[in-house]
């Protein structure tokens, strides 16, 4: 009985150690997003990410092997996550012109969620696009335009949008329009990110001329 109780106490004490873990790495990764999104991936060392993080720099390499480590880590949660929730919502609208709301709404409630992320996917695609260990970036990517191609084309063949519009060229003005706004949105200014993409909304579906 006595060493059930032990085996059960270090059980617990290894589920806490577990949960510590995660806990530090989440922080240390969202650190490291954050120096990596306003100073430059090139010009952040691990020193850097350490003393932020009030560690010596060895500490950190229990947590993970390398800096590029660090950031491939935070990009496959980012365009992972990204991908699952589009195309969930893409699958469960009713109709083209609804999946093309979401898809949007989404795209800022992403910018306001996660805005180091999103701005270090914009600010490093030189390095993304030409990087081999990288390349499942650009596979996401390519998986994420299809969704949105998909919504854009299934609306102008159901006569919710215009069919003389290229998909591809849209795709590109919404999803460049979107995503550059992580450059100057303030989550603590005037208008959130749910106002922010109501206000474009209107202008996509209405237009800025008025009458």
């Amino acid at each position: 009985m006595v060493s059930s109780n032990n085996e059960a106490t270090a059980r617990g004490g290894r589920r806490r150690a577990n949960g510590t873990s995660s806990a530090r790495r989440a922080q240390l990764l969202a650190i490291a997003a954050e120096m990596f999104a306003t100073r430059g991936y090139s010009q952040t060392t691990v020193r850097d990410i350490a003393d932020e993080a009030g560690i010596l720099s060895g500490s950190l390499y229990h947590h993970f092997d390398s800096k590029e480590a660090m950031l491939t880590e935070i990009l496959q949660e980012f365009m992972g996550n990204l991908l699952q929730q589009i195309r969930e919502i893409a699958d469960a609208e009713d109709s083209p012109r609804a999946a093309l709301d979401g898809l949007i709404m989404n795209s800022f409630e992403t910018i306001h969620r996660v805005p180091f992320a999103v701005a270090l996917y914009q600010n490093e695609s030189a390095l993304l696009t030409t990087t081999p260990e990288f390349a499942f970036v650009t596979k996401a990517s390519l998986d994420v335009e299809k969704v949105w191609l998909g919504v854009l084309k299934a609306g102008a063949k159901a006569g919710d949008f215009r069919a003389d519009l290229d998909p591809g060229t849209t795709y590109r003005f919404i999803r460049d329009a979107i995503w550059s706004t992580v450059r100057w949105y303030n989550p603590r200014g005037r208008l959130q990110h749910k106002a922010l993409a109501e206000q474009y909304l209107e202008m996509l579906h209405g237009g800025l001329l008025a009458g």
